[in-house]
């Protein structure tokens, strides 16, 4: 049963199964709002559900194409750029009585309009071998109704229309690379070894999206600099705990750093900007294309606890 804060929702209505959504085969659908309540799409038990032939926009990207024509004719594609998404997504809302179809209504328009004043929510697409995808959506239009007859007195459809910023579904479980130092043992017993550095991962990630994945990095002390390279372009970035913009210092065992690439922002444990510990204007936050991408994880000053965390969630052209 969906739920918003410091509300009560009507009891169901006669149950039934799910239906089979346009184009994607039998799937389970939950429109998820800005403040995390999950509202069903695709069960008739709850008082709302999806008309089958009322869904579109689930498919591939849209895309936008610059050309220039050619004297001869045709044209020279020049750019391809993708472009925003809308989902168009009908609802039937209905109930025993007035008011419970009102009531049912009122509480589903709140959950999808909310969008406009407090960010994005999310339509999630499950599926039955258990993958489930989704993508940020707005509220664009639609939740006015048809009011023929007698559908303001039982029941109404509302035809929503969300924009999707990102075009790209994504999937819901994100992929993680976890890379620990051990303790370091003292091969020239009895004599001391120091090592300023440490390869804490050569290794290959697999992007199994459709696009390009961004992902996000978490380091864990101790380290005193860390480099993180894409061994196929040889892109890389660094970050300096000791940079003039930070002045911190070695990160110390538990502290920890996470940089994100896609929107860029390196952020310390209390939230603190470090942006300024990235290595500009050299640095790169490169990205992961589809399929396989050779990665090193390097910090100096590694000990025991020290560890780089990689997590991205791959992205789909189609739900």
């Amino acid at each position: 049963m969906p739920i918003l804060a410091g509300e009560i929702l009507p009891p169901p209505v006669t149950p039934g199964p799910p239906i089979s959504l346009p184009d994607i085969g039998r799937a389970v659908a939950t429109y998820i709002d800005p403040t995390g309540g999950q509202w069903p799409l695709s069960n008739r038990a709850l008082g709302w559900y999806t008309l089958a032939g009322g869904v579109s926009g689930l498919g591939a990207a849209p895309i936008d194409i610059t050309a220039d024509p050619y004297p001869r004719g045709g044209s020279r594609v020049r750019h391809i750029q993708p472009a925003a998404r809308t989902i168009t997504w009908s609802i039937r809302v209905e109930g025993d009585t007035h008011l419970e179809f009102v009531e049912r209504w009122r509480a589903l328009a709140r959950a999808i309009t909310c969008t406009t004043r407090l960010g994005p929510g999310v339509l999630e697409i499950a599926r039955p071998d258990g993958s489930v995808r989704r993508i940020a959506v707005y509220y664009a239009a639609g939740f006015d109704g048809i009011s023929q007859g007698t559908s303001s007195l039982f029941w109404d459809v509302a035809v929503v229309q969300w924009l999707c910023q990102d075009p790209y579904w994504y999937d819901a479980v994100p992929h993680i690379v976890h890379r620990q130092s051990d303790a370091a043992a003292n091969y020239l017993n009895p004599y001391p070894s120091v090592s300023s550095s440490q390869v804490l991962g050569d290794t290959t990630v697999t992007n199994p999206g459709d696009v390009t994945a961004w992902p996000t990095w978490t380091i864990t002390g101790p380290a005193s600099l860390i480099t993180m390279t894409r061994g196929d372009t040889g892109e890389s970035f660094v970050l300096d705990p000791h940079a003039a913009a930070i002045g911190h210092g070695d990160l110390l065992a538990g502290q920890h750093v996470t940089v994100t690439t896609e929107p860029p922002t390196v952020r310390y444990q209390d939230g603190n900007n470090w942006i300024g510990a990235l290595n500009w204007p050299g640095a790169v936050l490169w990205n992961l294309p589809p399929g396989d991408t050779p990665l090193t994880f390097e910090l100096d000053g590694a000990a025991a606890g020290s560890a780089v965390d990689l997590s991205f969630n791959p992205r789909y052209e189609t739900a």
